[in-house]
């Protein structure tokens, strides 16, 4: 009996391991994106404001970011509850 018991968590501790790596590549790639789209939106804003690197400059950027974050975290949260 204490040998079906501790085979059954090592099953269980193999599909909780590969869950784990699963959602930490999917995080990874998740990161890949985020800083991809954060070097294309600063390349968006030095071809409209120009390329400074006041902190102003940086402060609207990270601003604009957030809200823009914001926006889309809001939509959506409301699209999947639907």
């Amino acid at each position: 009996m204490a040998k079906v018991v501790v085979k059954d968590e090592f099953t269980n501790l193999g599909k909780k391991s590969k869950e784990q790596v699963t959602t930490l590549i999917v995080s990874a790639f998740g990161l890949v994106a985020a800083l991809a789209w954060n070097t294309a939106i600063q390349g968006v804003f030095v071809l409209v404001f120009g390329k400074t690197s006041s902190v102003a400059a940086m402060l609207g950027y990270a601003v604009s970011v957030t809200i823009i974050a914001v926006i889309v975290t809001i939509y959506l949260s409301r699209v999947s509850s639907k």
